[in-house]
C-alpha cells in the first residue's frame, strides 16, 4: 500500500481529530493553532540527508486572528507561530510514517528570523528536511527547515526536535 504524499486542509483537520491515519496517531492542532493549509509533498527518502522531506503551505490574508492582536497598529505574524508550524510538520511526518502517541516539541538547536509575515503577504511555504528518525522506546524526529513568505526565506531552524509519547502524564 502506498502512502499519500500530499494532503489538503480537510486531511489536516482529520489528522487533528484522529481520523487521518488512525486514532492513536499524533494529532495536529485544530482551529487557530493549525498553522498549515496544505502539505504539497512529503516523502520518506528525500531531502539533504535522504531521510525524508516535507513542503507545506499556509495562505495569508489580513483577517487571520493573530494580525488583530499582534500588534495593535503594527500587525505581524508572531515568530513563534511559524516555529510551531515547523514542529507540527515534524510530528505529522512521524505520524505519516506510522508512529503512535502524542507529539511534543522537544526543542530546537538554532533559529534565525530575518524577515516577517505581514497582512499583505500571500503565502508562507515551509520546507523541512529530516535529519534523523528514531523509532525505539523513544520515538523522535529531528529536522532542519526554512520558512519563506512569497518566495523569500525569512526563518531558518536547525535541529527541530519532536518526540512521540504514549504517556505524557510525567512529561
Amino acid at each position: 500500500m502506498s502512502k499519500a504524499n500530499n494532503f489538503n486542509k480537510e486531511d489536516l483537520i482529520a489528522c487533528g481529530k484522529g481520523e487521518l491515519f488512525n486514532k492513536n496517531s499524533p494529532p495536529l492542532p485544530l482551529d487557530n493553532m493549525l498553522m498549515i493549509d496544505r502539505i504539497i509533498n512529503i516523502n520518506a527518502d528525500g531531502g539533504e540527508f535522504g531521510k525524508g522531506e516535507i513542503v507545506a503551505e499556509l495562505d495569508i490574508n489580513p483577517e487571520l486572528w493573530f494580525f488583530k492582536c499582534h500588534f495593535q497598529s503594527d500587525p505581524v505574524m508572531p515568530g513563534c507561530l511559524g516555529l510551531d508550524a515547523l514542529w507540527q510538520l515534524v510530528g505529522f511526518f512521524l505520524g505519516w510514517e506510522g508512529a503512535e502517541g502524542k507529539g511534543r516539541a522537544l526543542g530546537v538547536g538554532e533559529v534565525k528570523f530575518t524577515g516577517q509575515v505581514l497582512p499583505d503577504a500571500k503565502k508562507v511555504t515551509y520546507k523541512l528536511t529530516i535529519k534523523r528518525k528514531v523509532y525505539r522506546k523513544l520515538v523522535m524526529g529531528i529536522a532542519d527547515a526554512v520558512m519563506e513568505v512569497d518566495g523569500r526565506e525569512i526563518y531558518s531552524a536547525k535541529d527541530l526536535k519532536v518526540g512521540i509519547f504514549k504517556d505524557t502524564s510525567t512529561f
